[in-house]
């Protein structure tokens, strides 16, 4: 695509409004939709620059601000480059919010985002692709298991907590998956341990959801973001590779 079209959109949800960033290509026809969920850092230029990349591919992405209840995203200040040592302080103010977004609330809000897609003449008719990173990555799992009708493909790269033990974890919606499913795991990642990566891998392939996960070797939790420290330039350009062939055989069959 030779332009991109893109800006701040309000979306109305059962809790109030929130704020997205919304990219499309600029030729005025719609586009099949890829709604891109957030990392824990929240919606920031570097997320932005990665919906701007799949408009310019041909796809609308919607990155909605998950934190919109606490505020307009940046929600939490956040430093052009995010390193190591900055990484505490900045989760002691982004952890609450975090741990705020229960599963209900998520899923009642990706009913919103959905919803919106589906009135925008930006976004061709039928179901989306959702991507996710960290955080992220376990909504877009929930996303697709909540509403299997609605998502046609569903990735996730560095998540973590994908396979707990607990009663709602994300596998475990895995029963109710029609989408394609793809994860790109980071090596050594402590938030997700082999044993959850096992768990994830046995329980979309005992529910018949087509599938591949992969670990991606060298690569550590947060290897998308190329504004943080974790940034893996060969992981990040694998995972690129791999959402957009997922992509392809999804709305270009």
């Amino acid at each position: 695509m030779s332009s991109v079209q893109a800006g701040t959109v309000e979306i109305r949800t059962a809790d109030g409004t929130a704020d997205a960033y919304l990219s499309h290509p600029g030729d005025g026809r719609p586009h099949p939709a890829v709604l891109l969920y957030m990392d824990a850092f929240g919606l920031r230029p570097q997320l932005r620059a990665m919906a701007d990349r799949l408009a310019g591919a041909g796809y609308t992405a919607l990155v909605p601000n998950l934190f919109y209840r606490h505020g307009r995203a940046p929600v939490v200040e956040l430093p052009e480059f995010i390193d190591h040592e900055g990484r505490p302080e900045i989760f002691e103010k982004v952890g609450p919010l975090i741990r705020s977004l229960t599963p209900d609330l998520a899923m009642r809000d990706a009913a919103a985002w959905l919803d919106w897609l589906a009135g925008s003449p930006a976004v061709a008719a039928g179901p989306v692709a959702v991507t996710g990173y960290c955080m992220g990555a376990r909504l877009s799992l929930l996303t697709a298991g909540t509403f299997p009708e609605r998502v046609a493909a569903a990735a996730g790269f560095h998540g973590g907590r994908l396979a707990t033990d607990t009663p709602d974890s994300p596998h475990r919606v895995a029963d109710r998956i029609t989408a394609e499913v793809y994860f790109g795991h980071a090596d050594g990642d402590p938030s997700l341990p082999p044993e959850q990566i096992e768990r994830l891998e046995r329980a979309l392939t005992e529910a018949g959801v087509r599938h591949r996960c992969e670990v991606y070797p060298g690569a550590r939790h947060g290897f998308t973001q190329a504004d943080t420290s974790a940034y893996h330039k060969e992981g990040d350009e694998r995972h690129w590779a791999a959402l957009l062939d997922l992509l392809e055989r999804t709305f270009r069959p």
